[in-house]
């Protein structure tokens, strides 16, 4: 489907899917999987934030901030909502309406010369108003040559998005889920114990990886424990504040600030550093284990780690992390961002 998805969009024909499955399902997988195979397009990439929730339009902004260079050639009306909308011109709350316009005609005027690619993960985390917006948009595409896809946790933004494309994305079936868990176990491993971690993973890949990381070699080997009664979003959460909790507190306040910092901005995230008083290279530890990357802009291995993060830190240390945030953040070029 997403092969089928891409196709049509380098052929003039737009489209539109919605992930949709647990957290570690592989949704974030399958959007790596719709980058990797777009090289040839423009690629546009966004990320529901937890802690954005309630600042409007800010996902969409995530969204057209790249294609902004289009935006002199909007027809004045469209202009103006956007400029409004992100900070770049002062007047009246535009209408949403206009605003949805604008966005569809900024996606079109983008994919003239080539297609253009719409990545968004985590969508359950989408602020209201860009939510309204992107569906808007994402409903009137038709010849725009756009493949817009979207990944959202199920349970908790079933109505993100909601009346568009979709696909459930399943846990792997039994046969699969044992050789995923046996190739990443390399110690003794009981054979009821196994079955056990297959019953409780319910064929969902992180569980598999992650789950396993929680237990000693004698719980492999036949122990016994109490049962955890969590459901497995919340137990892979556990196991990652777990390996985060184990990293010096350098390394941990820089992996809060980049959770907190949606667009992954590695300037932003220097300049942090520097407001309180930690080396950016403490980051590698975070990295070297494998739960970020650092390339052009910060990159959590999976959204959970990022929820884990910020859900592990002190009140404090987020006070800490927001407000050097907001002095590494342009005043005037992201009033709403700053504040």
């Amino acid at each position: 489907m997403l092969d089928a998805l891409l196709s049509g969009a380098r052929a003039g024909q737009s489209g539109v899917l919605v992930l949709r499955g647990e957290a570690g399902v592989g949704k974030t997988a399958l959007l790596e999987y719709v980058v990797g195979r777009a090289a040839d397009a423009q690629v546009v990439r966004a990320v529901g934030v937890e802690s954005e929730l309630e600042l409007a339009f800010s996902s969409l902004h995530q969204v057209c901030r790249p294609l902004l260079g289009h935006l002199d050639v909007l027809p004045a009306p469209q202009r103006d909502a956007l400029s409004v909308v992100f900070g770049l011109s002062s007047g009246e709350a535009p209408d949403r309406f206009m605003v949805g316009l604008a966005t569809l005609t900024l996606l079109a005027e983008a994919a003239e010369t080539e297609a253009l690619v719409c990545v968004v993960d985590d969508g359950q985390w989408l602020d209201r108003a860009s939510a309204q917006i992107l569906g808007f948009a994402a409903r009137r595409l038709l010849a725009e040559r756009v493949a817009f896809v979207c990944a959202a946790r199920s349970g908790v933004g079933d109505a993100t998005l909601s009346g568009l494309p979709e696909l459930v994305v399943p846990g792997l079936p039994e046969k699969e889920a044992w050789t995923l868990l046996l190739n990443n176990v390399h110690t003794p491993l009981d054979a009821a114990v196994g079955a056990q971690i297959i019953a409780e993973c319910h064929g969902n890949p992180l569980a598999l990886l992650e789950l396993p990381r929680t237990l000693t070699a004698a719980d492999f080997a036949g122990g016994f424990g109490v049962p955890d009664s969590r459901d497995v979003p919340e137990r892979i959460e556990a196991s990652y504040s777990r390996r985060l909790s184990q990293f010096p507190a350098e390394c941990r306040l820089l992996v809060l600030a980049a959770a907190a910092e949606p667009l992954g901005n590695l300037a932003v995230l220097h300049q942090a550093a520097g407001s309180l008083g930690v080396d950016v290279s403490s980051l590698r530890v975070a990295e070297d284990a494998g739960l970020l990357t650092l390339g052009g802009r910060v990159e959590f291995a999976h959204p959970l780690i990022r929820s884990a993060a910020y859900g592990a830190a002190t009140l404090e240390d987020r006070r800490r992390v927001h407000d050097a945030l907001a002095l590494a953040t342009d005043a005037e070029a992201e009033p709403d961002r700053r504040a």
